[in-house]
């Protein structure tokens, strides 16, 4: 079934732009809506898959679209504005928004970070009912939080554990040092820290840790999984 997304934006030029890219070129089913009331007017929980949500609108303005939608509804916002302050960027994660794109914005970068949400989307529905995982000789299971290699217990600390059923459940997808941190730790922090913990892993499970096959690094964006 194809991904409904809710476009709100008061600028028809972006919507018409934007209406074509996801619906006609990617097939991806689009509403739209040129001010906040008219937003929520038209948002149900379960009806859309992802939000595109411009910050400056008529009636009311996107901060207050998010907070309301964010209240009953865990669906993605992309919130997608003229301004590039960082306070601008900061409020809009703070009230809810999952992501942020400056205008002008590239196409293929939004697109991509669209199905990245996706993907990330579909992996945790996958996960929801996954608790034991095999990799080659490497099983994993999730309820108890144990480890085996070749039949081997592997002993992992609690933030050991989390990463790689994180890594895991989302293969081939590239997490950044800060998303990791956010994630795992739930804070942000010293960069430095996620290192040491990807390198204990490593030395764990790899085989060979200074050349290792399973948790890979994306060389100036982060780390991902892959058993190839």
């Amino acid at each position: 079934m194809a991904k409904t997304i809710l476009i709100v934006d008061d600028e028809p030029s972006v919507i018409k732009g934007l209406r074509f890219n996801l619906e006609q070129q990617e097939g991806y089913v689009v509403d739209a809506a040129t001010d906040g009331e008219a937003a929520l007017e038209l948002f149900e929980p379960e009806k859309y898959d992802l939000v595109l949500l411009d910050l400056m609108l008529p009636k009311l303005d996107g901060m207050e679209v998010c907070q309301r939608i964010r209240a009953v509804s865990d669906v993605p916002i992309i919130m997608l504005t003229a301004k590039g302050e960082d306070i601008d960027k900061i409020m809009g994660l703070e009230y809810g928004a999952d992501d942020y794109m400056t205008k002008p914005f590239n196409m293929l970068e939004l697109k991509a970070r669209i199905k990245n949400i996706f993907r990330r989307l579909d992996n945790a529905k996958g996960k929801a009912n996954l608790t034991v995982a095999k990799v080659d000789d490497m099983t994993v299971d999730f309820i108890s939080r144990s480890v085996t290699i070749a039949g081997r217990e592997v002993n992992l600390t609690a933030k050991e554990f989390d990463l790689l059923q994180l890594f895991i459940s989302n293969k081939g997808v590239v997490f950044e040092r800060e998303k990791l941190l956010e994630l795992i730790w739930k804070q942000k922090g010293d960069l430095r820290t996620v290192d040491v913990h990807i390198r204990r892993l490593r030395e764990k499970i790899e085989e060979e840790p200074a050349h290792p096959q399973y948790i890979l690094t994306k060389w100036g964006v982060g780390y991902y999984f892959s058993n190839k």
